[in-house]
Order: C-alpha cells, then sequence, then structure tokens
C-alpha cells in the first residue's frame, strides 16, 4: 500500500458576543421563540438599510491581535450570492477581498511534541444565516422543515487557517488553542455544542512522493472537537482506500454523523466564484485610525500563555497551571484571591479541590466561580490564624457557595471558632488523658503514635473546635511528667 501524507486546513465561525445583530437593533440572544427577533432590516425587506454595529468591528480586531493578525486599516463588505431557505435575503453580507484580518499564526505542537506555527490566511466579518427547524431528528429524517430566522444577521468571524496541518490531533490541538484565546479575548464564548464556534474541514490526501496537493474534501457538521478529530480520522481511512485502488477522490462537502461515526456525502464543492461576490453597495468601507486601534488593543486582557508562564513563575505545577487556565473563571477567580493576598499555592490547591468538586456536584455551566473571592480570603485567613481548622473550613465553603453569606456570620451561627485557650483545653485534656488509660500506658511506654487517638478524643470532646496543634502540646507535656 502506499503511503499518503495528509494535509489539513480548518475554517472557524465564531459567533460575536454582542448584543444586538450586525446591522440592526434585534437582539443576539438564543432560545427565543423562532422568527420573534427579527426586522424589516435582518430580513432583508424593501426599501430598508443596514448600519453596522461599532462593536462587531471592535471583536474581529480583538479576534485578530487575539491571533497575531495583521489588522486592515480598511476593509469592506461584499455580497456573497447563492440560494438556500435559511438565507432571507438570498445573500450573505460577507468579506470577500478586502477582509479585517490577515497574516496570522497560532503556535502548536506537532506529533513529536515541538512547536509548529500554523498560518491563518484571513479573518473576516459577515452575517450569519438563520436555521431550519426540521420535524425529525435530523435532516434526513425529517418530512419537513420551516425556517427561523432569529439566527439571521447575527454577527460571525470567519477563521480561515492555511493548510499546514498534516494529522488530526494537530486539528484537535489547533482548535483547542483557538477557543481558548477567543474565549480569553472576549471575542465569543465559543461553545461548539451551542453552535457559538463551529468549525468545518477541508482535508485532503496525496501519495508522499507527489509534490502537488491531492482532491480537497470538505467536512461539516463538526460540534466538538472530538468529532474534528474523529471524522478526520475515518475520512484519512476512507480517500486512503479510494487512492488504494485508483479511484479519483470527489471534490465535495460531506456531512459528519456522529452516530455512526462515518462521513456521508451533502453537496458538490462550490468554489469562489460559484457565489458571484461583489460589493455590498449599501455599506461604507470599514477605516481603522491609529487612536481607534489603539484603544482596542489597550483593553486586551492577558492571554492564556502570557497566564500560564505567570502561574508557573508563582511555583504552581505544570498540570496545575493547566487545569486553571483551561477556564477562564477559575483563573479569574485565582487572580482576584491572589490580589487579596492569599497564597497563590494555597489557592491553586482550594480551587482545583474543594471548589472544583463543588462545580462538578452542581452540575451546572457556570461563567464565575459561584463563591465570593472576598469571603473565600477572609476563609482562607481564618484558616492560617488557626480561628478554625480545615475540615470547618471546608464546610463554610460549602455554605459560601452559590450565596451571598458571610464567612464570619457562618462560622458564628455554626459555632466554628476555634478553641485556642489554654485553660479551655486543658480540662478536656485532662478527662481524656483520665478516661484513657491503656493509650496513655502505651505512650509511656514508648509508642509515641498512640497520641493521635488522644488528640482524636479531645477533638471529639471539643467538637472539633479545639486547636489541634495545641492540643499535642498539652497532652505531650501532660504525658512526659
Amino acid at each position: 500500500m502506499t503511503k499518503y501524507l495528509t494535509t489539513i486546513g480548518l475554517e472557524f465561525h465564531a459567533e460575536l458576543k454582542t448584543r444586538t445583530k450586525i446591522f440592526c437593533s434585534c437582539p443576539t440572544d438564543a432560545g427565543a421563540e423562532p422568527n420573534t427577533h427579527v426586522c424589516p432590516v435582518c430580513l432583508g425587506l424593501p426599501g430598508v438599510l443596514p448600519v453596522l454595529n461599532r462593536r462587531v468591528v471592535e471583536l474581529a480586531v480583538r479576534a485578530g491581535l487575539a491571533l497575531n493578525c495583521d489588522i486592515s486599516r480598511y476593509s469592506k463588505f461584499d455580497r456573497k450570492n447563492y440560494f438556500y431557505p435559511d438565507l432571507p435575503k438570498g445573500y450573505q453580507v460577507t468579506q470577500f477581498p478586502l477582509p479585517i484580518c490577515r497574516n496570522g499564526y497560532l503556535t502548536i505542537k506537532d506529533a513529536a511534541g515541538n512547536p509548529k506555527k500554523v498560518r491563518i490566511n484571513r479573518i473576516h466579518m459577515e452575517e450569519d444565516a438563520g436555521k431550519l427547524v426540521h420535524s425529525g431528528d435530523n435532516l434526513s429524517g425529517s418530512t419537513f422543515s420551516m425556517p427561523d430566522y432569529n439566527r439571521a444577521a447575527v454577527p460571525l468571524v470567519e477563521i480561515v487557517t492555511e493548510p499546514d496541518m498534516s494529522s488530526a490531533e494537530e486539528a484537535r490541538d489547533f482548535g483547542e488553542t483557538l477557543r481558548l484565546r477567543l474565549l480569553y479575548a472576549g471575542v465569543s464564548d465559543v461553545r461548539m455544542e451551542r453552535g457559538s464556534l463551529r468549525c468545518d474541514v477541508n482535508i485532503s490526501l496525496r501519495p508522499e512522493d507527489q509534490e502537488e496537493l491531492g482532491v480537497k474534501v470538505e467536512l461539516k457538521n463538526l460540534n466538538s472537537f472530538r468529532a474534528v478529530y474523529r471524522a478526520i480520522k475515518f475520512e484519512e481511512e476512507r480517500q486512503s482506500l479510494l487512492l488504494d485502488k485508483g479511484l479519483p477522490i470527489v471534490q465535495e462537502t460531506r456531512l459528519w454523523d456522529e452516530a455512526t461515526g462515518e462521513t456521508r456525502s451533502m453537496r458538490s464543492k462550490e468554489d469562489a466564484h460559484d457565489y458571484r461576490y461583489f460589493p455590498e453597495p449599501d455599506l461604507v468601507p470599514v477605516v481603522i485610525d491609529d487612536e481607534w486601534l489603539a484603544a482596542i488593543s489597550g483593553d486586551m486582557p492577558e492571554l492564556p500563555e502570557v497566564k500560564k508562564a505567570r502561574l508557573l513563575a508563582l511555583g504552581i505545577g505544570e498540570k496545575e497551571t493547566e487545569q486553571i487556565v483551561s477556564e477562564p473563571y477559575l483563573s479569574r477567580f485565582f487572580d482576584r484571591a491572589q490580589e487579596l493576598g492569599c497564597d497563590p499555592l494555597t489557592v491553586s490547591h482550594w480551587l482545583l479541590g474543594d471548589i472544583s468538586r463543588l462545580l462538578n456536584e452542581s452540575g451546572a455551566e457556570f461563567e464565575e466561580v459561584p463563591v465570593d473571592a472576598d469571603q473565600f480570603a477572609y476563609l482562607l485567613g481564618q484558616v492560617e490564624s488557626k480561628a478554625i481548622n480545615l475540615n470547618s473550613a471546608r464546610t463554610v465553603l460549602e455554605d459560601l457557595f452559590g450565596t451571598d453569606k458571610k464567612a464570619a456570620d457562618i462560622i458564628r451561627e455554626r459555632g466554628f471558632a476555634q478553641i485556642s485557650d489554654t485553660s479551655a483545653l486543658q480540662a478536656a485534656v485532662d478527662q481524656v488523658i483520665a478516661a484513657n488509660p491503656k493509650p496513655v500506658a502505651d505512650y509511656k511506654g514508648g509508642k509515641k503514635a498512640s497520641i493521635g487517638f488522644l488528640v482524636g478524643q479531645v477533638m471529639k470532646a471539643t467538637r472539633g473546635q479545639a486547636n489541634a496543634a495545641l492540643v499535642k502540646e498539652l497532652l505531650e507535656k501532660a504525658l512526659e511528667n
């Protein structure tokens, strides 16, 4: 069998985090009744004119800065003409020859673990289409479909890479890296399962001794990076079997079927000339001056790679750093707790331990940790000063989770204040010594480990409120006499 080389390029559509659509004031929030977030502008009714949403431009520039792109000072919109029932105007407003961003890149790791630069050809702004609501669970199993135009004209950026990837692993790594950068930059919520980040794969195979790229096949309907990985693996096998048999690869668009783990033919692949692009006559060009670009650049947040380096420099382990940085709401909580004077290692331990456990147990999705960082910092201070013990602190944290309670109030109401008064503890120590002659004799006979049992008895007698270190000190002093 001939060995084949895989060539992969990716296209991403990311919904931008704006309150209103790209050319009108209709809301962008999802979940409304079909065709209730529409107006004459986004439906393309006669006699209306679009007005560009300034925030769309700013988020597109943010995306470009996050992906190391050159920002175009002059760009313009075009009409992409095609007919489909979910496209109310019969064309899509997009950008073709003059996009807002060009020549970017992201660095991933190749199969050997070495850095590899994947070039980004362009980022352009465009409007989304509507969607078809099928009578069945999917298109092939439906007897009819109805259009819902709520999503029509929701603002998007399309991000197009060069064909620089050569494996499913690289494609998945690139997608995850891009997703995290867009999330940190505040461009999009990038939830693939909800369609706010969509990925298409362009893949071709060629014999390893052939310079010319093979015939390109586009893969759609990929709603996770796991699906991206699996679809590429399947397509590599499908195309290699055809090539082994001397059969041609057809340039086409194929759908990924998650249930069967296979791709299937959808339609022949269009070329740019099929869309009859021409300049959008109703929109003026987009001009970005120095002042506007400087304002957007100055508002850019810290990106994941910078944050990783900062956490590693604080002594956080590499695995722990990856976990914290992978969720922006965890990293924001970490930063706030550190600003309040908490020890970074301690915060990391709690964040990836008890707080993550509570997050997982809740089963909910979060954009912020549902614990006030100020109250968390106060709680850690109480533990550090030995005002309360660790077990009590965990209970307080559970009571703080998802509420606006104060840690001090919970500690007082539950009676968690740790007993550190020597005179108050001495009586409990004396009673435990008197009630447990065998462990006392064992300790005096050289079995020093038996003091652990005695400490536990004092803690039990004080309902866990005793200062364990002080209890051990008092016991040792009493038993040595």
